[in-house]
């Protein structure tokens, strides 16, 4: 059965709007990518001492059910240089893919939030998926995403880019087995 999930993605190192490109790409081979925002240019949060980064939102349209789909996304990640480190923990990447939604979903696994404990107060994320999603509504807090992007206090620096960065590329990541 085929659901909508939502992913954030991000980049702060190598080039960024390819690398963002690559992943959208590289997603195909898990579903269909029904919708791309915008690239916005971000500020690092939490650990500050870093590049900005470039994020989007991601609709997509998968049968994988969660774990499937976590191991679909962390692959990609492996593929394009990501090295998980405990230090620092949120230090740069070239890629980094977060599930947002899944659905109307509450997972509550090891390794697996969903919807995304922090994406309420991650106007980074908040403000790519609103342009996509905006009415979607969180399961848990039962506001949509238009809502909860308009609660945001001041602060945490969106800027979205003027060029229309979002356009697919081919697929550069051939290997990315759908059947996982």
């Amino acid at each position: 059965m085929q659901k909508t999930v939502y992913l954030s993605l991000g980049s702060n190192e190598g080039d960024r709007i390819a690398n963002l490109r690559t992943c959208i790409g590289a997603l195909e081979a898990v579903g269909e990518v029904t919708k791309v925002s915008s690239f916005y240019e971000t500020e690092p949060v939490e650990y500050t001492r870093q590049p900005w980064f470039l994020n989007c939102a991601v609709a997509l349209k998968t049968g994988k059910m969660p774990r499937q789909l976590l191991s679909a996304v962390l692959k990609i990640e492996r593929h394009m240089g990501r090295r998980r480190t405990a230090n620092p923990a949120k230090g740069p990447r070239p890629i980094d893919i977060d599930i947002l939604l899944f659905g109307a979903r509450i997972i509550a696994a090891p390794n697996l939030q969903v919807p995304h404990p922090a994406m309420p107060r991650r106007r980074f994320v908040l403000e790519p998926l609103a342009e996509i999603a905006a009415d979607e509504r969180h399961p848990v807090l039962k506001r949509t995403i238009g809502e909860l992007r308009d609660a945001l206090p001041p602060g945490q620096i969106v800027r979205k880019l003027g060029c229309d960065c979002s356009v697919q590329p081919p697929n550069e990541i051939q290997d990315i087995d759908k059947s996982n």
